[in-house]
C-alpha cells in the first residue's frame, strides 16, 4: 500500500478501535495465536524498510573504488556506503550522549 493511500476510518471503526484499546490485557483472547517460544529461525529486519532520501553526493574516487571492490560485481556498493555511514553515526551518537 502506498503511503497516504488508505481511506479514512468510519465513525464505527474508530469506536471499535477505541473499545479494543480500552480492554485490559487479561480480557484479550489470544488462544488463536499461540506464543512463539523458539525464535532460532527468526530474521531481524525482514519487513523493515527505512525511508530513503535520494541525494547527490560527491565522493573521492578512491573511496568509491574501495567500496565497489568489497562487493561482488560492484553491485550494492551504495548500500555498503550507507551501512558504513550508519555505523559511524551510531558510534558518534553514543559518544555524544556520554559527553552531555
Amino acid at each position: 500500500m502506498k503511503k497516504g493511500s488508505a481511506e479514512a476510518l468510519t465513525e464505527r471503526q474508530e469506536a471499535e478501535l477505541e473499545t479494543l484499546a480500552a480492554l485490559p490485557d487479561d480480557r484479550i483472547d489470544t488462544s488463536d495465536i499461540p506464543e512463539v517460544l523458539d525464535w532460532s529461525d527468526a530474521r531481524r529486519g525482514l519487513f523493515y524498510r527505512p525511508v530513503k532520501k535520494q541525494i547527490t553526493l560527491r565522493l573521492d574516487t578512491d573511496v568509491v573504488t574501495w567500496f565497489k571492490r568489497r562487493v561482488p560485481g560492484g553491485r550494492g556498493y551504495q548500500t555498503e556506503i550507507n551501512r558504513a555511514l550508519r555505523e559511524y553515526v551510531r558510534e558518534h551518537s553514543r559518544h555524544a550522549e556520554g559527553a552531555v
